[in-house]
């Protein structure tokens, strides 16, 4: 046990070579550099060979005196310089352990305070773990504030609706651990609005609120660039959770598996740029989703293998000018996926394997004027897909190996060219029906 406790310091402390290697290294780094520069100089001189002199003068003498003591006063000073080098990395270790030291001892007193019964005081936690964070000396440490606080938004939480009806008392105590909440996204959203540079800005930081209840918050404005922001497994239960104005530019946001039973999930004018958002798996019962004028340059937003069973999606006036938008073997069994005003001018949008079995598609006056939008292989058994007054100029639009066995999809009053794959389209055999034609494909 002894050995251990001895050991410890050495692996996790400064590590420093040996003084006289050091030395060495150093004495044999100034004679190559003094030799260069010799060397250098003797050429640029034009000198040729040295002249002999025979006898030494007293001048002489006194030169190689000189340079003998200067010689001596160089390594001196060099080995001044090591030992002065040496000390101060050992001094910056020994202040880094005391901050390292002092924040251990704050971590451990907000960290309690997160733990009273009082709301006030957890509140006082919260606000002192994000002051921690800020004066972190390292970025784990900063790191380790930050998965406190998204710790405790993982905690159990019942959300107002499943509270016992006629307790006032139940009511106060959720009011006020729902302030400690949005008080923590709010503290996360302030921080990653500011600009990656700033010492206390935590973009590029790893988010995880796997698992956790949300019935509103507001990250609006955020610039999630870098890491990993995890809200796999959540339920957004009630109220407005915002990213209204948000960037997404590189990393990952993960809401695989969450569960969007009400309330208003608003990404309106967000910005994804490179980022990899996804929805995989999701289930939407009630809740509206919103993309409204967003723009996609570039990533993927998939929302494959989700169930939309109520509720709606909205993409109005969004702009699609690269990246992908995937919804691959998902089902709409109810609710409405809204394209109205859309734009896609780059990228694709995959509607591949889709089952519509109720619900409605939307596509009011959008543009298709580059890039691809794919039904390859959907199933049309009921519910509505319009494209009224769409326009289809230069993208690829396909519909190969769809089935219309239900429901209406109609492209009355679309212009442009026909979509790929459309039966009746070119061949005069009538359409099947619920399918409705533009006049003239």
């Amino acid at each position: 046990m002894r050995l251990q406790i001895a050991r410890r310091p050495e692996r996790r402390g400064l590590r420093l070579w040996n003084v006289g290697i050091v030395l060495a290294l150093a004495f044999a780094a100034a004679l190559l550099v003094a030799g260069f520069v010799f060397n250098t100089g003797w050429d640029l001189l034009g000198a040729r060979e040295l002249k002999k002199q025979p006898k030494i003068d007293s001048r002489t003498l006194f030169d190689l005196v000189k340079l003998s003591f200067g010689v001596v006063a160089g390594a001196g000073a060099l080995v001044a310089l090591v030992v002065a080098y040496r000390r101060q990395r050992v001094d910056e270790d020994g202040a880094l352990r005391d901050a390292t030291r002092l924040h251990t001892e704050r971590f451990t007193a907000a960290v309690s305070q997160l733990g009273d019964e009082s709301a006030a005081v957890r509140l006082g936690g919260v606000h002192a773990l994000a002051g921690l964070a800020d004066d972190a000396p390292t970025r784990d440490l900063r790191q380790t504030c930050i998965d406190v606080l998204c710790a405790y938004l993982r905690l159990p939480y019942t959300a107002k609706s499943a509270l016992p009806a006629g307790d006032p008392e139940a009511l106060h105590t959720y009011l006020a651990l729902r302030e400690v909440r949005h008080t923590i996204i709010r503290l996360i959203r302030d921080h990653l609005r500011n600009p990656a540079d700033q010492p206390n800005s935590w973009q590029g930081h790893d988010l995880d609120f796997t698992g956790a209840v949300f019935d509103g918050g507001d990250l609006s404005g955020a610039v999630f660039s870098g890491g990993t922001v995890n809200f796999a497994d959540t339920t957004f239960s009630s109220g407005t959770f915002r990213f209204l104005n948000s960037i997404f530019r590189g990393g990952t946001v993960n809401f695989t598996g969450a569960t969007f039973a009400d309330g208003t999930i608003g990404f309106n004018n967000a910005t994804f740029d490179g980022a990899e958002v996804n929805f995989l798996r999701t289930e939407y019962t009630g809740a509206t989703i919103a993309f409204n004028e967003a723009t996609f340059n570039d990533g993927i937003v998939a929302f494959n293998n989700s169930a939309f069973r109520g509720g709606t999606v909205n993409f109005v006036r969004t702009k699609f000018l690269g990246g992908t938008v995937n919804f691959r073997a998902s089902t709409l069994d109810g609710g409405t996926i809204n394209f109205t005003d859309a734009r896609l001018s780059g990228g694709s949008v995959r509607f591949t394997s889709m089952a519509v079995f109720d619900g409605n598609f939307r596509f009011k006056r959008a543009k298709f004027e580059d890039g691809t939008v794919t039904f390859k292989g959907s199933s049309f058994r009921g519910g509505a897909v319009t494209f009224p007054r769409a326009v289809f100029t230069g993208s690829t639009v396909v519909f190969n190996s769809t089935t219309f066995g239900g429901g209406a999809v109609t492209f009355a009053q679309a212009t442009g060219n026909a979509p790929v794959g459309l039966p009746g389209v070119g061949s005069g055999a009538p359409a099947p029906t619920g399918l409705v034609l533009a006049a003239g494909w």
